[in-house]
């Protein structure tokens, strides 16, 4: 078969003449002893694992994670999933990674838009002060285009974008459906609620944890985050508390705590709902194992 340029278009038997980014890269060995290398590659279409039998020491002294490759092999399946049999490899000098890896599904200035717009919608003035704060912050907002929302949803540059868009908008219209829901409080938790993901993602096209990230995770990253910059807008307790408690909870109650509030709750369904989909419309079979 013919070489293939994406690994959308891999099978099992294509041969495989292509450009990639170098997501992972791991050195193993056999039962038997021998070395072997593991590496995830990356284009806009998709990852695909590969793996080096031979000449590990010289193709492996080639490249380093987060290269760009030029490959070449052969598409095999193992354990009921595609991979590439790599046979030869080398560096492409100049090659920017940042172009070949997956990116976001959305347009990244559409999705900006959005951002905006939905930042706009909230009227309590210390809320809206807080939020104007990260949307404002061209530092955030260019994390936010290049960092995945997660390693297991949206993981791809600009998935943290689509991700907090389409969680801010699920909320936007929950409160909408119930008006008793404090709608300000609800979408300026939706837009700041992995924010702290900014912090805890390395740059680059592999990803991977930031010290930060290590150590304390998204979610405290954010609290803290979001505590300094209501410090320095002067938000006072009575919007910051439920603010922090619906932030902190987006992935469940925290131990010995519960759920506090009606917007909390939503959030945590809400990102739930969008984390599952992005998970759905990423598997091969368009399922998700959990």
């Amino acid at each position: 078969m013919a070489g293939a340029t994406y690994v959308a278009d891999l099978s099992e038997g294509t041969l495989v003449d292509a450009t990639f980014a170098v997501q992972r890269k791991a050195r193993r060995r056999t039962r038997n002893g021998d070395p072997f290398l593991t590496v995830e590659l990356a284009d806009r279409t998709g990852r695909v694992p590969a793996v080096v039998w031979k000449d590990v020491n010289l193709l492996g002294s080639r490249f380093e994670q987060g290269d760009t490759v030029r490959v070449l092999g052969r598409v095999e399946t193992y354990g009921g999933r595609l991979q590439i049999e790599v046979r030869d490899l080398e560096r492409v000098e100049g090659g920017d990674p940042l172009d070949l890896v997956p990116g976001s599904r959305r347009d990244a200035e559409t999705l900006d838009g959005f951002l905006e717009f939905l930042a706009g919608e909230i009227h309590h003035p210390g809320l809206a002060r807080l939020v104007g704060r990260f949307v404002e912050d061209a530092r955030i907002r260019e994390r936010m285009r290049n960092a995945p929302a997660a390693e297991s949803h949206h993981a791809y540059a600009g998935g943290l974008l689509e991700h907090t868009v389409a969680v801010a908008a699920l909320c936007r219209e929950a409160a909408q459906l119930h008006p008793r829901l404090d709608g300000d409080l609800l979408l300026a938790a939706a837009l700041l609620h992995d924010v702290g993901r900014t912090e805890t993602f390395t740059g680059g096209v592999t990803i991977a944890l930031s010290e930060e990230g290590r150590l304390l995770g998204h979610v405290l990253a954010g609290v803290r985050m979001i505590d300094a910059a209501a410090r320095a807008v002067e938000l006072g307790e009575p919007a910051l508390l439920p603010l922090l408690n619906a932030v902190a909870g987006h992935h469940g109650p925290l131990e010995g705590r519960r759920l506090e509030t009606p917007e909390a709750v939503a959030l945590f369904h809400a990102n739930a709902l969008d984390a599952r989909i992005g998970e759905a419309l990423a598997a091969p079979d368009g399922r998700v194992t959990r």
